[in-house]
């Protein structure tokens, strides 16, 4: 039997002798009645965790507390522990977040409504607590190093943008139910094709996730964990998505519900805001990046502060820290969309964050790799290069925006070169000659125009060959 198995029959198994107990039941009396081989403290956990579902409740004191079991028992054709063994991932789950994968699968009618908890986030202090060990941020810290920490904030990313653009448009996208295919958003990205079988809908939110990334890799110096930052980035991903289109990059001033949990967020709009500044005051303060992205990814969703799109602002708001410390990012490669959801829902009906914590480490360890190798076949970056990206990408940019061909091209470039120490400006004009005639369908995005004025620019230049 998995372990997972074990969590889930443990719990069926504590709730059916519960159930069986018309006066309740003390931990030692429930342990012998249901003839589980698990400790007490083991027990004593599940009991507290069905007690915040709402389907045990206690009595006495602490000494001689009993447990009841509070739902009017109902026949089960034992179909409703079925989905906790359905669609098991190659992502391994520690036991913690196995029991949250249980308890979040039970039928909404045993789990407790709940509502938005403040405690969750006021008692969390910033570089005091941790929701992660010492030893898993080493461990972060270690897939995740790039040899870029000497080099300017974002430096890293820039080296692989284009690969990122695709990998986290879509993996992004697909865990919000996105049917496009990783060539389909291959194709949208690099060559501005949407897939003729897929919903304008889709198209729309891969094309607004482009924009997010280059937001913050692009803008790396003035991108933080900030009101500015987090208000644009979800006017970026929800472009075009909402039935109102002034509430993007604008906190809810409404009241929501959560789809298929029985969590209820805030509806107080002035709360909603001070919580908001709460939690960007509090990320902003967290030291280590990997505890603020994870950090950004369970309070962002459980406050809901946006209309909607909620989860994508916090996916893309935890790759804010990583980019700015050269360290890989994070694209959610073959993270199980229902599992991450799973994950949201303990963080959301349960404040736990074991379950989405277990999918968080195991996510960055695979972006990292994948990236290490996409990295690795690049080779080393040229030094010239490096010092001069800014100028290079401005120049270029502004040459294939304004559809210049060769002529123009070299006038541009031998004026912008003036502005260089005069050993450079030779080898920078080569070089930016070298990169024009490289260009290609697949590599222009990370000169920040669209594929038309790719196209265009690019029969011009041919033309004036």
């Amino acid at each position: 039997m998995s372990r997972n198995s074990k969590v889930t029959q443990q719990i069926e198994v504590i709730i059916k002798v519960l159930s069986l107990m018309e006066h309740g039941g003390s931990i030692e009396e429930i342990k012998v009645a249901s003839g589980l081989d698990i400790e007490l403290r083991t027990l004593q956990r599940r009991l507290a965790d069905l007690k915040k579902l709402g389907l045990v409740k206690t009595s006495g004191d602490k000494r001689s507390t009993r447990y009841h079991y509070t739902v009017p028992r109902v026949e089960r054709s034992g179909a409703d522990f079925e989905n906790t063994t359905k669609g098991m991932s190659i992502l391994p789950l520690s036991e913690e977040g196995q029991e949250i994968r249980s308890l979040v699968l039970l039928p909404e009618p045993r789990r407790k409504p709940v509502g938005y908890n403040r405690e969750f986030l006021e008692r969390y202090r910033p570089n005091i607590d941790s929701y992660l060990k010492s030893g898993e941020k080493q461990k972060l810290g270690e897939v995740g190093k790039t040899l870029r920490e000497d080099q300017p904030a974002g430096t890293y990313v820039k080296e692989i943008l284009h690969r990122l653009l695709i990998d986290l448009s879509w993996n992004s996208s697909r865990l919000e139910g996105n049917t496009y295919s990783l060539l389909d958003t291959e194709r949208l990205i690099v060559q501005g094709k949407a897939a003729s079988n897929k919903s304008a809908r889709d198209a729309q939110m891969i094309l607004n996730h482009k924009d997010a990334i280059e937001f913050i890799v692009q803008g790396t110096d003035g991108i933080g964990l900030n009101r500015y930052t987090i208000l644009n980035l979800h006017a970026l991903l929800s472009n075009n998505l909402l039935p109102d289109p002034a509430a993007s990059g604008r906190l809810r001033t409404f009241a929501v519900g959560i789809s298929k949990s029985v969590y209820t967020p805030l509806a107080m709009p002035q709360l909603i805001e001070a919580m908001f500044e709460r939690i960007l005051e509090k990320a902003d303060q967290i030291q280590n990046p990997f505890e603020q992205a994870f950090f950004l990814m369970v309070h962002i969703p459980y406050l809901q502060p946006f209309d909607d799109v909620n989860k994508r602002v916090s996916r893309l708001a935890a790759n804010i820290p990583l980019n700015r410390n050269n360290i890989s990012p994070l694209s959610f490669t073959d993270v199980p969309s229902d599992l991450y959801t799973q994950g949201m829902l303990g963080i959301y009906e349960l404040n736990r964050i074991e379950l989405l914590k277990d999918i968080f480490l195991w996510a960055y360890e695979r972006s990292s790799l994948k990236y290490a190798a996409v990295r690795q076949s690049l080779g080393e970056p040229d030094p010239f290069r490096l010092k001069y990206r800014e100028q290079m990408r401005t120049l270029i940019t502004e040459i294939i925006s304004k559809t210049l061909g060769r002529e123009e091209s070299v006038a541009l470039m031998n004026d912008r070169a003036l502005q260089l120490p005069s050993n450079d400006r030779t080898k920078f004009i080569e070089t930016v000659e070298t990169e024009l005639m490289s260009l290609h369908e697949g590599n222009f995005a990370r000169y920040w125009v669209t594929p038309a004025e790719f196209r265009s620019w690019k029969n011009v230049w041919d033309i004036s060959d």
